[in-house]
């Protein structure tokens, strides 16, 4: 079920809300049930089989969970418990991610002839399982009191806010508020202008823009124009962003309105003048899973040695490009983070360039987003070539010339978007906050009445990460 659908808007969201504040408003207990049962359903709605996996991962995870805290004062026991834990949970996304993949490789490297079995993957596997692994290893550190109650640990991995796309939400930053959230008109108005918000990203740019990125990388590299290659090499990257942040900001806002508090999960990222800090405005959420859970247990930055930093950043960056999916591309993709974010760790240049480090940055980021974005290395590095007129191809063409006029505003809007202009526009205005707050209620008000006749109408409506 699509956020950015009129079942899950017109439906499913009200008779949650009905149920959470009406019939079950005095007990706390039964609106967790609530929310568990309604999050089952939402995740079941699209993959009725698959809800059984999720099941199984709650019960297992719950029994890791008080495994770990009845060991909590023996070492040797609960990091024998967390390493079981790590190969159940890391074995079950394994089949269903990485399974096909690495014996289509097994067979090509070695020739073999056998069957490969088709394994279709369930939505949102990597962010559940993460938040699962989240949970156990969080009352092993201590940084969140053991669930005793099943439905507890249930309602944390399955909550349907951030359940097929995040952010990752890891236990410590939520234990507290399962059982002792408090609810309020002002964080469920926040909440709700905040799920506007991401819908109006989601409809008016990121579907809009993943039209002209869909043609761009539907063309053959060698036959596109340079025009062409770049404006479907920003399409996409707009694309991505405002698909992600826009669905990011909904389940925020959704959690808002239920009374969870989620951490943010992006910063302006393209607003970055490295690629170290592009990373600490992106995907927050990932970044500091693996950071907390990989990337300081290794040993982080204050190794002894340079070879073991660059060591751990070689670890970390490889399993980011791996996460995002089982294709070469990704690892590929991550692999060209590792090698300019160890590079700017050893040398610092990165802190000498001034306003041109945006311009790096950025340039390396659309060019990811290409090899993230193709089928396959070949075709990424061929579209790349394009980009830069080294396939012999054309400057512009008709094609070009269409998208551009077509969705121009569209671009210029999405640039603008990028940009923290909430900020920048109150430190240039001097509005009355009456004013404000009546100028930022007409325009959400508007900006809902639009994304919803996108909705209504049926366009193009995809969800990038929730392939991951």
């Amino acid at each position: 079920m699509l956020f950015s659908s009129t079942i899950f808007v017109f439906l499913f969201l009200p008779m949650v809300l009905i149920f959470y504040y009406g019939i079950f408003r005095n007990s706390r207990k039964l609106k967790n049930i609530f929310l568990l049962l309604a999050s089952l359903f939402f995740y079941a709605w699209g993959e009725p089989t698959f809800v059984l996996v999720m099941i199984m991962s709650i019960i297992c995870n719950y029994y890791f969970g008080l495994k770990v805290d009845k060991y909590k004062n023996d070492k040797r026991k609960a990091k024998s418990v967390i390493v079981i834990m790590l190969i159940f949970n890391l074995t079950i996304m394994f089949i269903f991610k990485y399974l096909m993949f690495t014996l289509t490789n097994i067979k090509y490297i070695k020739g073999l002839n056998f069957n490969i079995p088709n394994i279709a993957l369930p939505i949102g596997i990597s962010f559940f399982t993460f938040q699962a692994i989240s949970y156990v290893i969080d009352v092993y550190r201590g940084n969140g009191k053991v669930q005793k109650n099943p439905l507890n640990v249930g309602l944390y991995i399955s909550f349907f806010p951030q359940l097929i796309a995040g952010p990752i939400v890891r236990y410590e930053t939520i234990a507290e508020q399962i059982e002792n959230r408090h609810e309020n008109f002002e964080d469920f108005s926040k909440g709700t202008c905040r799920f506007i918000i991401g819908l109006g990203k989601k409809m008016l740019l990121a579907n809009t823009l993943a039209l002209v990125a869909d043609y761009a990388f539907s063309v053959k590299s060698s036959e596109l124009s340079v025009v062409m290659a770049w404006l479907g090499a920003l399409a996409y990257t707009f694309q991505i962003f405002f698909d992600f942040s826009g669905y990011s900001d909904m389940a925020i806002g959704l959690g808002l309105m239920f009374g969870f508090k989620f951490l943010e999960n992006f910063n302006y990222p393209y607003i970055s003048k490295s690629i170290s800090e592009f990373w600490r405005r992106w995907h927050i959420s990932l970044g500091t899973w693996f950071r907390d859970y990989v990337y300081f247990p290794l040993g982080g930055s204050r190794v002894n040695s340079k070879k073991r930093l660059v060591f751990n950043l070689f670890v970390v960056w490889s399993l980011t490009g791996l996460w995002h999916g089982a294709n070469w591309t990704f690892i590929v993709w991550g692999l060209m983070y590792f090698v300019l974010i160890t590079l700017e760790k050893l040398t610092k240049f990165d802190q000498k360039l001034g306003w041109f480090g945006h311009v790096y940055t950025m340039l390396f980021v659309i060019l990811g987003w290409v090899l993230f974005r193709a089928d396959n290395i070949s075709y990424g590095i061929g579209y790349i070539k394009s980009m830069f007129a080294m396939s012999g191809n054309m400057f512009m063409d008709i094609s070009a010339k269409l998208y551009f006029l077509e969705n121009r505003y569209f671009y210029l809007g999405a640039t603008l978007c990028s940009l923290p202009l909430k900020n920048i526009i109150g430190k240039k205005t001097n509005l009355n906050s009456k004013v404000a707050d009546g100028l930022y209620t007409v325009m959400t008000l508007l900006l809902f009445v639009i994304s919803v006749s996108y909705i209504v109408k049926g366009s193009y409506n995809p969800f990038i990460y929730f392939n991951f």
